[in-house]
């Protein structure tokens, strides 16, 4: 099998893998545990699920592609640059996907998602999930979307551009299941940011620190709101 091919296998891998967690792994873990509710244990035994996925596209990573997870080489920088690479990828995905966002209501007047209302009360005061929930989000969505995605796309088809917008799209789409567009647009938005600074500077670890802070203040302004203000966050 040539790389390419192996590179390809290893996407669409990744992809439905992700895709089969995001959509059928609250009906597996209800079964199992006999619990048929939104809890903070259900819901974070779906985190692990995402470890897990990390944890097979390792394993193929190893066994069959036998080259480096991260195909470009991390690049070292400063302590001062970390620190404003991660407030300038912040605040440019923070106004960029509010502008979204207010162009989308504006033309769609698209209601909350419910998906989203029914997170906000498991994580009320939870800070421990809170923490671990961005934490999976920063690490395993980083790792797998830009870090092991990303470059592959760039090896098959040779282009920059496919990747960026290849793995953007890709993160995109499995944010759908939040059920509105915003919740597709903003992921596409903020992935087509994260895949050119990933491009750029070929550091998973900025956009990992970029990531977690980004739905760690998201998560905490809402569980400091009440469920009937978040349409307007």
């Amino acid at each position: 099998m040539s790389w390419n091919a192996k590179y390809a296998v290893g996407i669409l891998l990744t992809f439905i893998l992700l895709a089969a967690v995001m959509l059928y792994v609250f009906p597996v873990i209800y079964f199992i545990t006999g619990v048929k509710a939104f809890t903070p244990a259900n819901f974070s035994y779906t985190r692990i699920a995402l470890w897990t996925v990390l944890g097979l596209i390792f394993f193929y990573n190893i066994f069959i592609e036998k080259n480096p997870f991260l195909i470009w080489k991390e690049k070292k920088y400063t302590t001062l640059f970390y620190i404003q690479a991660v407030i300038a990828l912040y605040l440019t995905c923070s106004f960029g996907g509010a502008f979204l966002n207010l162009i989308i209501q504006l033309l769609t007047h698209e209601g909350m998602s419910s998906k989203l209302v029914q997170i906000s009360s498991v994580f009320r005061n939870n800070y421990l999930l809170i923490i671990f929930t961005c934490l999976t989000a920063g690490a395993v969505e980083e790792l797998l979307m830009r870090g092991y995605i990303q470059p592959r796309i760039e090896k098959i088809y040779n282009s920059p551009y496919a990747a960026i917008v290849g793995s953007a799209a890709l993160f995109g789409i499995l944010h759908s299941t939040y059920g509105t567009i915003g919740q597709v647009l903003v992921p596409f938005f903020i992935g087509i940011v994260f895949a050119f600074f990933y491009k750029k500077y070929s550091n998973i670890k900025i956009l990992i620190i970029c990531h977690f802070m980004y739905d760690f203040v998201s998560m905490m302004v809402m569980n400091f709101m009440d469920i009937k203000h978040l349409s307007a966050f």
